[in-house]
């Protein structure tokens, strides 16, 4: 099946007012199971608010909307409804690659129509897209005589959390970019913060608040300024006095919130790929999805450098032995950073002499594409901007043309510079910084995006823009990071808690892919300082952190050392047919099992925090009748993240049906990781 192909399609029209009516409302939708109830009113002061309940109990309390602009007065009061408008969807679409082959979208969609009783008069839509799993809304502005755009200076919306509860949450606004450990604190307590925040309500109830489709605006973070459970949106700034401009008619993303009774639903929807526009590329048979190993975590640790000299990690001999040992191992690519012009110096923030198609001269790009694909094995790109984002775009096609002419299917993009310090060069030569979630660096992204298809070139982004389920529209995006990754490990101060990644897969990984890159079974950082975490818990990661590009992030001397637990790294595949969460807490542990696209077996991870735990889980999800054989790296007995005996692992082999149950004990700091073959 074609992707793109619909399996699935209905769609109704019902309009419930005429286009000049007016109406305090409330106007109202429900999902198409009836169980999320949406409604927009008009309350004092003539003010728009929403609000959503679900099986009857509130979600969000009514939440005010409106604008703040920089040159016309403000939006937010002396409105009126004159319209609604519902309709039905309900399609399946393919994936090329993902963690779910097929996704249905199947929503209930509510559209209001308002407008100012006086002053300019200004009028534009509220869209509702209701979900049995959750809600997005978005603003949609008609070109009109006193409105031809906008220059938008803050957005007014509100998320009134209708009962207490627990936030899960990193800072917004600070220099280090997305790259903090998570919070945990009242709702009261939250922000500025970067979305996804997840909440658990006073009830159970677990909502995610982020955003879908950010494209051309602003990336939105939200703060509580009351005290209370109301959070408001914070748009990030851009170098002028607007942080979003507009010509003509426009949108805003759409603001999301996914409902479910627990951590677990919260993971399992697909939301935020529906709220994205279908793929723009077409064909994506040229991309596909594996692993790679990379001259890398050498230079991380401070053993190799970037630069060159005496310490390059990107020679001819050392890309050699990394292409060498990937054919070896089955692996399909190797990454290579440090190997073109520009690294030399301080670069930091200042990427003006990176050279992104220019080798240096201990670098045959020519030689290592030949030797790479005699032996099965393609070369990863890296670009790494120092920030400098014009200064890419004036290389674009020139870098990824000479990727492609050298036969790599992927690049990892980087923009290392503090927050709010990306350099833009208008073309009048005008020298301006901007933030790296402001609206022009989403549209830098998205030409980052064009471009590399062009060539088709996947790219990997580091100091990203936050994910919003854009690999849908450009699924050459592969990849993101966004998040702190295994590099803090790496170091020898502040380095990630146990707990990081039980919290990262119900907030983070909400966005979509994260390039983490695990597998660092040393568990060595540098100075010999150790990685808080169980050698079973490394391996159970290539499960629990979806990508399709994933990372064997150890050298291979250290692989050499443990290739006992290194065969489940070779196994492992990247790419999924269908992704189930079997349990799981946020910040406290999970389990998660995924089918192979294409194949009959399936691979499970379980990672915990600090705490001893048991994870118990029905494997019901097999095909009955089916035998499959287990094996299970889980934990040793004495298994423990603070002592030497992190090593310690347990490799067993069962033979297991969809009528049994497992109960595994993860030692604290650890986790577990199952092959499941089906046998024939």
């Amino acid at each position: 099946m074609q992707f793109g192909r619909l399996l699935a399609f209905a769609c109704t029209l019902a309009f419930a007012l005429p286009a000049d009516a007016q109406t305090a409302g409330p106007v109202t939708a429900t999902s198409p199971d009836g169980s999320i109830v949406v409604a927009v009113k008009i309350v004092e002061d003539g003010r728009a608010a929403y609000t959503v309940t679900r099986k009857r109990t509130p979600i969000i309390a009514p939440s005010k909307l409106g604008f703040l602009f920089t040159d016309v007065a403000k939006i937010d009061r002396r409105l009126t409804i004159t319209s609604q408008e519902t309709r039905d969807f309900d399609q399946t679409w393919e994936q090329p690659w993902g963690e779910w082959r097929t996704v249905r979208n199947h929503y209930r969609e509510l559209k209001v129509g308002l407008k100012e009783t006086d002053g300019l008069k200004r009028d534009f839509a509220l869209t509702f897209r209701i979900y049995d799993d959750g809600v997005g809304f978005r603003y949609e502005f008609p070109d009109q005589p006193n409105m031809h755009g906008a220059n938008i200076a803050e957005e007014l919306t509100e998320f009134a959390f209708a009962q207490d509860g627990t936030a899960w949450w990193k800072p917004a606004f600070q220099w280090n970019r997305e790259e903090y450990l998570y919070n945990k604190t009242a709702i009261s307590a939250v922000g500025p913060a970067d979305t996804p925040v997840t909440v658990k309500l006073g009830d159970g109830t677990h909502v995610a608040l982020h955003e879908a489709a950010l494209v051309d605006y602003s990336g939105m973070t939200v703060a509580n300024g009351s005290a209370g459970n109301t959070l408001h949106a914070v748009l990030t700034p851009g170098a002028g006095r607007p942080k979003v401009e507009k010509k003509g008619a426009w949108s805003t993303p759409w603001r999301t919130l996914i409902i479910a009774n627990d951590a677990a639903g919260i993971y399992q929807s697909r939301l935020m790929l529906n709220l994205n526009e279908p793929n723009k590329l077409g064909d994506m048979s040229w991309f596909k999805p594996g692993k790679f190993v990379g001259v890398w975590w050498n230079m991380i640790k401070g053993e190799w450098s970037w630069a060159r000299g005496p310490k390059h990690g990107a020679t001819n001999a050392n890309v050699k032995s990394y292409i060498d040992f990937a054919a070896a191992n089955g692996i399909p690519q190797v990454l290579v950073e440090g190997w073109n012009v520009g690294w030399d110096g301080d670069w930091f923030g200042n990427g003006n002499d990176f050279d992104f198609a220019g080798p240096t001269a201990d670098f045959d790009a020519a030689m290592l594409a030949a030797y790479g694909k005699k032996k099965g094995v393609r070369l990863i790109g890296h670009h790494e901007t120092g920030g400098s984002a014009s200064h890419y775009d004036t290389q674009l096609d020139r870098g990824f043309k000479f990727a492609a002419d050298h036969g790599y299917m992927v690049v990892k993009t980087g923009y290392v510079t503090d927050a709010g310090q990306i350099e833009r060069v208008d073309p009048d030569g005008t020298k301006l910084r901007e933030w790296h979630e402001g609206q022009w660096m989403s549209n830098h992204f998205i030409r980052v995006a064009e471009t590399a298809a062009k060539y088709k070139v996947a790219f990997d982004s580091h100091e990203p823009i936050k994910g919003t389920g854009l690999q849908r529209t450009y699924p050459n995006w592969v990849a993101r990071e966004g998040s702190r990754g295994m590099e803090y490990n790496a170091w020898t101060g502040n380095k990630n808690p146990p707990e990081h990644e039980a919290n990262l897969v119900f907030t983070r990984m909400l966005e979509g892919p994260m390039d983490f890159t695990p597998g660092v079974l040393s568990l060595k950082g540098s100075e010999d300082s150790d990685i808080l975490s169980t050698e079973a818990k490394q391996l159970a990661l290539y499960v629990v952190l979806y990508s399709p590009v994933v990372m064997a992030a150890d050298t291979p001397e250290n692989y050499a050392k443990h290739m006992n637990t290194f065969k489940f790294i070779r196994d492992v595949p990247t790419d999924w047919e269908e992704t189930r969460v079997l349990n799981g807490e946020v910040g406290d542990f999970v389990t998660i099992a995924r089918k192979v696209r294409g194949g009959k077996d399936w691979f499970i991870g379980g990672v915990g925090d600090e705490q001893a735990r048991d994870s118990s889980f029905a494997l019901d999800f097999l095909t009955p009748g089916v035998r499959y054989e287990a094996e299970i790296y889980r934990d040793g007995d004495d298994a423990d993240y603070r002592t030497e005996k992190r090593h310690s692992v347990t490799i067993e082999k069962r033979v297991l049906t969809s009528a049994d149950r497992l109960n595994l004990r993860m030692a604290p700091g650890g986790g577990f990781a199952i092959r499941l073959k089906a046998r024939t």
